[in-house]
């Protein structure tokens, strides 16, 4: 049986190709298999079932500001730790963690620019950043904001992300609710267009304040939206919830909601509200 016999130098063994890591990813909602960049060329939008991925606040930045004239507002501003607050970590390195892992200095960045040559403040929150809670610094570059976009008579456009208030910072916290709503009423009282723009997820504290004020309310597909989570409710009601309960497409047929936007239309949609509602 010699035959079949071969020497190892007849032998061409292949070796396994290195993938690289982070090219493909899982569709939460249908289970697709994504080729990453694929993924990013179609703003983090699945194009098998439309599910809308979380993204971070430049991919948003990108999307709906002109390329030209963007300035980044309030970059300095960070979050202090003024009850000492500890837990299972404390909140002083919580916070380092989050900055590291995002760079960013909180839970939201706001710009100066235009869409579609309409000058306008544009805010977003980052869901990377402890869940997109709302602090102090939170409050206090939504206020600056409203107040400069008030000062120079133009739009405040604000893409939400949070889990809600934030409360490692206890009261102070829960202040932002009041005064992110103050400052809204004296913008809006002056004609000021406010627009928050609601994407998965938008709960707690946001919802209950300054995300349920816009003068129109925009949200993205399949977004959460509520206050306290849907399995507290079941809990606390004992009973089962409608199928797609605080869900965009939910809350749009009881009327919390006025349009549910595609990520890709969303930048022409908020421009042609702004013509309109400004002219």
């Amino acid at each position: 049986m010699a035959w079949f016999r071969r020497k190892d130098k007849n032998i061409a063994e292949l070796g396994k190709k290195d993938i690289p890591s982070g090219l493909w990813t899982k569709c939460p909602s249908c289970t697709e298999i994504q080729y990453k960049p694929e993924l990013d060329k179609n703003h983090s939008v699945c194009r098998h079932c439309g599910h809308h991925f979380r993204v971070s606040p430049t991919v948003y930045r990108d999307l709906l500001l002109d390329h030209s004239d963007i300035e980044e507002l309030f970059p300095k501003v960070k979050s202090a730790d003024p009850l000492k607050f500890k837990a299972k970590k404390k909140y002083s390195n919580q916070l380092e963690t989050a900055i590291s892992k995002t760079s960013q200095n909180d839970a939201i960045n706001c710009y100066s620019g235009k869409i579609n040559e309409k000058s306008i403040i544009l805010g977003v929150m980052n869901f990377a950043f402890i869940g997109g809670s709302m602090g102090s610094v939170v409050g206090e570059l939504f206020s600056r904001s409203v107040e400069l976009a008030r000062e120079k008579k133009i739009p405040f456009i604000l893409i939400c992300a949070s889990g809600g208030a934030r409360m490692q910072e206890s009261a102070l916290s829960l202040m932002q609710l009041a005064k992110t709503s103050s400052k809204l009423a004296r913008f809006q009282d002056e004609g000021g267009l406010f627009i928050p723009i609601l994407t998965d997820p938008t709960t707690g504290g946001v919802t209950a304040s300054f995300g349920m004020l816009g003068d129109i309310i925009l949200a993205e597909p399949g977004a959460l939206i509520g206050f306290a989570g849907p399995r507290v409710i079941k809990q606390t009601i004992g009973e089962n919830l409608p199928e797609g309960f605080q869900r965009a497409e939910f809350l749009q047929d009881k009327g919390f909601v006025d349009h549910i936007v595609p990520r890709e239309k969303m930048k022409d949609t908020v421009s042609n509200l702004i013509e309109v509602l400004t002219s």
